[in-house]
């Protein structure tokens, strides 16, 4: 088998392919064969030095493929089978070791590419939409970095339920990519001042939801986006950490909240039902794909999500 390997932490370039005995699933666990695996933001976290990991480390915390072997006590998975998986993993390879209680079934008509490309993503706005801030008609959210993989899948099921999107993009590329997974207006971010052009698309009134992936850059103005009572959701932070937080910045009349999948999905038969329910939307989803990139390309994946260059889930194709 291939693998990523990176031996120290650093820029895109630390990462290298090399070639590894195939491993072996110790019990409750499975071997699978990695048709595709997702590119998330933890995975450049882990590279870069802004997580530690433990060195030699491969990345991978997403993909789909087949299952190859079983390790004992495994039930209801069986070789042959296509799954998904979301978690620790090292996926950056043509094979890796899954918990079996990981696994997700991976519908007929659904290719692999799909389901690796709307599996975390997809989830995170499923959760986003549907238990963070149940959205509905009537309601108007700001996504920012709606063309983005997370953003341009939290518009297109903000919009299904019948939401007003008002999307920030920071290029024209992003932007056309917002707008055709379904935000009603985009508003170039690029330089901050967004607030006031928020603002005047809702005649003054402000927007009932912020979502917000981005972090330091877009936190204090957001804030002003909101209607009284409105909801401040920090569910990540790619332009960097927020900060302190003067909660008198609230103003008594706002809620923020910063919610994860594993604080809404706690439990394997939680998780599997979401992404049972993500996977069975895909049509409606319509995930979008920036690039696959085969292993020997992996710094160029990073590269993509660094430089905010992505519109839509990076992949690696380890066969490619």
């Amino acid at each position: 088998m291939r693998r990523v390997v990176l031996e120290r932490q650093g820029p895109p370039d630390v990462m290298r392919v090399v070639e590894a005995a195939e491993p072996e699933p110790a019990g409750g666990e499975v071997l699978v064969r990695v048709a595709v695996a997702g590119v998330n933001v933890v995975d450049l976290f882990q590279r870069s030095g802004a997580y530690r990991v433990a060195l030699p480390f491969t990345p991978g915390m997403e993909g789909a493929g087949e299952v190859l072997r079983t390790g004992d006590g495994v039930e209801g998975v069986r070789p042959g089978d296509r799954v998904a998986w979301m978690g620790p993993s090292a996926s950056y390879a043509t094979h890796c070791v899954v918990a079996a209680d990981r696994l997700v079934p991976v519908p007929d008509g659904v290719s692999d590419e799909d389901a690796a490309a709307v599996l975390v993503h997809g989830m995170t706005a499923h959760m986003l939409a549907t238990d963070v801030v149940p959205l509905g008609g009537g309601d108007t959210c700001l996504v920012h970095a709606a063309g983005g993989g997370v953003g341009g899948l939290l518009c297109r099921l903000a919009s299904l339920r019948g939401a007003r999107v008002i999307g920030t993009a920071s290029t024209p590329a992003k932007a056309k990519a917002a707008r055709e997974s379904g935000a009603d207006e985009v508003v170039d971010y690029s330089g901050g001042h967004f607030a006031d052009r928020v603002l005047e698309l809702t005649g003054g009134r402000g927007v009932d939801v912020v979502y917000d992936a981005v972090g330091r850059d877009t936190f204090a103005e957001g804030l002003t986006c909101l209607r009284p009572r409105g909801t401040f959701v920090s569910y990540g932070q790619t332009g960097g950490p927020v900060g302190a937080v003067d909660l008198n910045a609230l103003g008594g009349t706002l809620f923020l909240t910063k919610p994860s999948l594993g604080r809404y999905d706690p439990t394997p038969e939680l998780t599997r039902r979401r992404a049972a329910a993500v996977l069975g939307m895909v049509g409606e989803l319509r995930p979008r794909v920036h690039a696959a990139h085969p292993l020997a390309e992996a710094p160029a994946a990073h590269r993509a999500i660094e430089s905010r260059e992505a519109a839509g889930k990076v992949l690696i194709r380890p066969a490619g």
